[in-house]
């Protein structure tokens, strides 16, 4: 079963894939956030067309395991994507993965795909904690 990885944004939504067995993440694609509805719809079609049976959603939280602003936004989020697509949308703990995105490639670069590295940080450290 593939995992799809998803590094919420009120701008940008990086999005990252599994290989079939669910032990790669790799980066897929970085999507505009114009409006939930508008944003589960093209996920929804991404699951559909790539097999995706299971979604992992970055929650962000600080340092000391509150919730950061975006927080919110990302419960909602979460409920409206599993409600829309039927599918399980699982939180995995994110910390910095943006930065470390940026720093895999070069620390002061920044570039189209950074959301999307993100997202497959996020998705691997869920597959590295889950692997059968």
């Amino acid at each position: 079963m593939r995992y799809l990885g998803i590094d919420y944004g009120n701008r940008k939504v990086g999005l990252a894939i599994s290989d079939e067995a669910g032990s790669f993440a790799f980066p897929y694609q970085v999507i505009e956030n114009r409006g939930l509805d508008n944003l589960i719809a093209q996920i929804e079609k991404i699951c559909d067309n790539e097999g995706v049976g299971s979604i992992v959603l970055g929650e962000s939280i600080d340092l000391s395991g509150l919730a950061n602003d975006i927080q919110k936004d990302i419960s909602n989020f979460k409920e409206k994507l599993e409600k829309e697509t039927g599918r399980e949308v699982i939180l995995e703990k994110e910390f910095f993965t943006t930065q470390e995105a940026r720093r895999i490639i070069d620390e002061d670069q920044v570039d189209r795909q950074t959301d999307a590295r993100a997202a497959a940080l996020i998705l691997k450290s869920y597959l590295d904690k889950n692997s059968r």
